[in-house]
C-alpha cells in the first residue's frame, strides 16, 4: 500500500531508539523526508545510520535537544520552522511510590511528556491550518485510561495528551489537518528490555519472565505477548498519510487488548 508520503516533511521527536525510531524508520522508508531528535548528537548518529541501513535514499537528519528545557525546544524550532506531520513521541517514565513523587518530578514528567508536544504544536499547527494539510500524533499510552498505580504522575501526564490532541483537533473542522492520539500497550521498546532483563536475572528465562508479567501485571492483554515497535509504527505512519483523511480526534489503540471497554 502506498501511504503516499513522499515529498512530505516529518518531525518525529524521541527518535533514536523504541518506538520513536520504528516510526522514523517506517516514515522514511515511506519516502517521507525525517526529523529525528534526541539528547546526543552520538545517539542522532547511530539512529540515522540506521534509518540509512535499511532505506539508503532517505532524507533523514538529526537535531540534539532536552525536552526538558524551554530553551532548546526553542532551538529545534528555529532548525526546523515547520513540518508537514509531527509526531510527538518523547517520553519519560519512573515507576515511584505515589507519597514519594515530589514537585519537582511532577513538574519534570509535564515538562518532557506534555509540554514538548504544546509548544511544538503552537508552531506548527497554524501553519497546517494555513495549508489545509497536515498531521500532528501524539503518542499516548494505554496507561492513560488505566493509570498505573506504580507510576500515577505518568499515567497523569498520559491522558493530559488525550485532552491536548483533542482540543486540537477541535480546532480543524473542515480542513486537511488531523490530530489524533495512539495508545501503545505494553511494547518491546529498551526499557521493556531492560525489566525483563532483570526478572530473568533472578533465575527465570527470558520467555518466562514475559508470560509471567502478562499472567500477573496485564492479564487483561489479549496478545499475551509485548507489541513491537515495528506494530506501533505502522499504526502511525497509516494515520500520518492522507488515506487516514476521515481519523481525527481519535485514541486509536495498539494496546494488544489490554484496555477492556468497548467505547
Amino acid at each position: 500500500m502506498d501511504l503516499q508520503l513522499t515529498d512530505k516533511t516529518a518531525l518525529v521527536t524521541g527518535s533514536t531508539a523504541g518506538i520513536g525510531l520504528a516510526i522514523a524508520r517506517r516514515l522514511a522508508a515511506e519516502g517521507a523526508a525525517v526529523i529525528i531528535t534526541g539528547r546526543t548528537e552520538a545517539r542522532l548518529a547511530e539512529a540515522r545510520a540506521t534509518i540509512l541501513a535499511e532505506t539508503p535514499q532517505a532524507q533523514v537528519r538529526g537535531v540534539a535537544v532536552d525536552f526538558g528545557k524551554a530553551e532548546e525546544v526553542a532551538h529545534l524550532l528555529r532548525e526546523v520552522p515547520t513540518v508537514d506531520m509531527l509526531v510527538n513521541n518523547v517520553g519519560i517514565f519512573e515507576p515511584k511510590p505515589f507519597a514519594e513523587i515530589p514537585d519537582e518530578d511532577w513538574v519534570r514528567f509535564f515538562e518532557v511528556n506534555v509540554l514538548s508536544g504544546v509548544r511544538l504544536s503552537r508552531q506548527y499547527f497554524p501553519l497546517m491550518l494555513a495549508r489545509n494539510w497536515g498531521r500532528i500524533l501524539f503518542i499516548s499510552s494505554e496507561s492513560a485510561l488505566q493509570i498505573p498505580q506504580e507510576m500515577i504522575h505518568y499515567g497523569t501526564t498520559k491522558t493530559a495528551q488525550l485532552g491536548v490532541a483533542r482540543g486540537l483537533a477541535e480546532l480543524t473542522k473542515g480542513t486537511g489537518v488531523t490530530v489524533n492520539s495512539v495508545l501503545p500497550g505494553p511494547t518491546a521498546s529498551e526499557g521493556v528490555d531492560e525489566f525483563i532483563r532483570q526478572l530473568a536475572a533472578e533465575g527465570k528465562s527470558k520467555e518466562e519472565a514475559e508470560h509471567d508479567f502478562f499472567q500477573h501485571d496485564r492479564p487483561s492483554s489479549l496478545l499475551q505477548r509485548f507489541i513491537t515497535t515495528d506494530e506501533v509504527a505502522n499504526m502511525v505512519a497509516y494515520l500520518c498519510s492522507p488515506l487516514a483523511a476521515a481519523t481525527n480526534g481519535a485514541s486509536v489503540r495498539v494496546d494488544g487488548g489490554v484496555i477492556r471497554s468497548i467505547g
